[in-house]
Order: C-alpha cells, then sequence, then structure tokens
C-alpha cells in the first residue's frame, strides 16, 4: 500500500480535494490528509477523518510525542498539494516551515505535486511565477492550472484540474517516480478521432474514443515534458498540466497540430483523422428521396497529416504514428511507417469492441531503425509508458550521436 500526504490549502477548490482523496483510498492507496489552518474553514477536519479513515492534525504540537512534522514527510512515498495557493507556493518555495503541512514538505524525499488553485492575476504575478521556478528546479512537480470558472463571475487560468485528472497524474508520477527523462522536451500529442460534416447535423467519423492519446499524454507530462494536446472530439477529463488546444475536422487537426510541431521534440499521431470528407456540405438537413433513394455523396481525400509532418522533419524531430488496421496490419504498418518517414509507428488490430473505447490495448511497436516488439494486452497508460521509453531511447541516442536538437 502506498503512503500518500494529501495537503490541502484554504481555497474554494478544497471541497475537490475531497474527491481526490476517494479516488486515492479506492484505488488502495493509504492517505495522510494535512490540512491548512484555512483549509478547515472549507472542509473540516471530522470530513477528512472519516473520508480517509485516519486522524487530521494541521499543527506541529497535535500529538508531538509522535514528533509528525518529520514524521509524516518521511514516510510518505507522495506528497500531493490540492489545492495549491500562492501562498503555499511561496513559503515551500522559500522554506518557511509555520504549520505542519509545510513542515512535511520540508521534511519529504518523495515526489511532490503541487496542484495550484488561485485567480489569473495571482498565478500570473512575477512573484508567483518566481516560486513556481524555484520550485520545479528542486525537482518538485507544479501543474500548470486549467482554464475556466474561478470564484465568482471570473474565468481564465487558475482552476484547480478535475481531481479524476490529479489522481491519473498522480499515478503517473508513482508509476515514473523522480526520473525526469522528457524533462525540458516538448511532447505534442494527438487524440480522438476527427468528424466531417455532411450536413449541420451529421458528420463522418470513427470509433476512436482519445483514451490512448490521453494516456500518452498523461505519461509525457509525468515524465517531466512540456505537453501539447490536440484533442479530436474527445469527452474524457482534460490531463492536468497539458496546453489543450480542441478541434473537429481533419484540417483543423492537421493545423493545430502543424502549429505546434514547429516547435516540439517529438509528436504522437495518436488520433484517428478521417481518410475521407465530403466534397460538399450541404447547408441544410438532407431529406430523405421520395423513393427513398439516397443522394450519392462524392468523397475527397484529406491531407496525411503524419507524412506531411515526416517530410518537414528537422534533425532530431521524433515522429512517432500510429496504424489501426482490421487484417494484415503489420504489413500495412510498415509500408506506411515508410510513407510518412516515421521513426517508430504503434501498430493494433480494430474493430467493433476491440481497442476502440476500452481501456486495455494490444499494440506492436515497429520502428524505422528495425525495432520490432509486440507487447501482450496491457493497460493503455501502460502501453503509453512502453512508447515513451522507445522515444527517451531514442532521443538520448541522437544526443550521444551529436545530432542537433
Amino acid at each position: 500500500m502506498t503512503e500518500v500526504v494529501l495537503g490541502v490549502c484554504g481555497g474554494i477548490a478544497a471541497y475537490k480535494a475531497c474527491e481526490l482523496l476517494r479516488l486515492f483510498t479506492e484505488s488502495g492507496h493509504g492517505v495522510r490528509v494535512v490540512p491548512t489552518a484555512s483549509a478547515l474553514k472549507f472542509v473540516g477536519a471530522p470530513t477528512w477523518a472519516a473520508l480517509s479513515g485516519r486522524p487530521v492534525a494541521t499543527e506541529v504540537w497535535d500529538d508531538a510525542h509522535e514528533v509528525p512534522h518529520v514524521r509524516i514527510g518521511r514516510a510518505a512515498e507522495l506528497v500531493v498539494v490540492a489545492p495549491a495557493t500562492a501562498d503555499i507556493l511561496a513559503k515551500a518555495a522559500h522554506g518557511i516551515a509555520d504549520d505542519l503541512l509545510t513542515n512535511t514538505l520540508l521534511t519529504a524525499t518523495c515526489p511532490v505535486v503541487y496542484a495550484p488553485a488561485m485567480h489569473t492575476e495571482m498565478w500570473e504575478n512575477p512573484a508567483t511565477r518566481a516560486n513556481v521556478a524555484t520550485l520545479r528546479s528542486r525537482g518538485a512537480i507544479v501543474i500548470e492550472p486549467a482554464v475556466g470558472r474561478l470564484t465568482g463571475q471570473d474565468t481564465g487560468k487558475g482552476r484547480l484540474p478535475e481531481p479524476s485528472a490529479i489522481f491519473e497524474y498522480a499515478m503517473g508520477v508513482l508509476r515514473n517516480g523522480l526520473e525526469k527523462d522528457l524533462q525540458g522536451r516538448h511532447v505534442v500529442v494527438t487524440a480522438g478521432g476527427t468528424r466531417e460534416p455532411l450536413d449541420p447535423v451529421r458528420f463522418l467519423g470513427n470509433r476512436s474514443s482519445g483514451k490512448q492519446g490521453y494516456a500518452l499524454a498523461r505519461a509525457a507530462l509525468a515524465r517531466g515534458a512540456r505537453v501539447t494536446l490536440v484533442s479530436a472530439n474527445v469527452t474524457l477529463p482534460d490531463p492536468a498540466g497539458a496546453d489543450l488546444i480542441r478541434v473537429g475536422t481533419t484540417e483543423e487537426l492537421r493545423k493545430a497540430t502543424v502549429e505546434a510541431f514547429a516547435s516540439a521534440d517529438v509528436v504522437v499521431m495518436a488520433a484517428a483523422p478521417a481518410d475521407f470528407r465530403p466534397a460538399t456540405v450541404a447547408d441544410q438537413k438532407i431529406k430523405k428521396t421520395d423513393d427513398g433513394t439516397p443522394a450519392p455523396i462524392t468523397l475527397v481525400t484529406n491531407p496525411d497529416i503524419a507524412a506531411e509532418l515526416g517530410a518537414a522533419k528537422r534533425p532530431g524531430q521524433l515522429l512517432v504514428a500510429f496504424a489501426a488496421e482490421t487484417h494484415d496490419a503489420i504489413e500495412h504498418a510498415r509500408v506506411k511507417m515508410a510513407r510518412k518517414r516515421a521513426d517508430l509507428i504503434i501498430v493494433n488490430e480494430v474493430g467493433v469492441d476491440r481497442v476502440f473505447g476500452q481501456d486495455r490495448n494490444t499494440v506492436t511497436v515497429l520502428g524505422a531503425d528495425g525495432l520490432t516488439e509486440a507487447l501482450a494486452e496491457l493497460s493503455k497508460d501502460d502501453v503509453a509508458g512502453r512508447i515513451l521509453d522507445h522515444v527517451v531511447d531514442r532521443l538520448e541516442t541522437q544526443v550521444g550521436d551529436g545530432q542537433p536538437l
């Protein structure tokens, strides 16, 4: 059982930490909640004790004989502070220890994840930005806050990411530990399935749920990367810390991905763009004919985004493509890898109730360097980790060969 410390600070988002606590405990982790005095004004100690099944203390003087200000941090395998206020970020950056939570942060030797929540002006203030930079330089993980509704009528960057997204991020940190082998890298991930409109109410699409792409985004974030996630018609919770770009059609996906590609070290094309689109889009709903015979629909071919990126790759950039096939998957994938000039291509056989929308995946990883690795059925998070292992290996080889990045 992993020992997790959940630090909770005084902000209106403190109530969301109750859901985060539930996710940790229901997945089998032991959780010690350490709220600040201000946090208890939003959610009381009995709530934290009941949900965690453990006593709650906020002062170093509580149960002093057990030396909690040292013991809690030493025993933790992960510390998550959610919500993390501007105040706690400042105290942590400057080594101030004036309550149990700040003492715990100073004694913890495990990964520490801060999930900030504050008004936009506070997040963008130079003092906060400097504190965040200081914490990150020391190995702490400060998730980028979400954009959305804040306290009152305000909207902007500073919203606490959804508890499920923070939990998934934390699980990635636990899997990867303190190793940040993608630190300083920009990873672009595409996810989901595009939709090509036929008329105002109908579209051509596919069954992609975006789960594998979102798992890749989470895994890259946990390994220290800056992640741009181009998401096509996905209804999953936003991965905490990713720069999210929502798109609908293949052309929108292409435009966003090409733009992000310019500064990317790695592009992972996990989305399923539609190969074809209607030549024309009706401006009104297409009606049935009197005899019930549908009018023919002329299709045109969409651009091959991965091939376009492969042709424009600069030395040091990596392109990871996906091949979803219904038959002869490996043979088709090898042809695609060569045509798209991909460094890696991830192959899976798909169909109704196979891969699309599922939580597990069975893939084969092919490399332009001759790699062939068939993975047994794994969770999509584990598949993402194995794919990124190959990405990191190739990035490190390029650096060792003196190639430019």
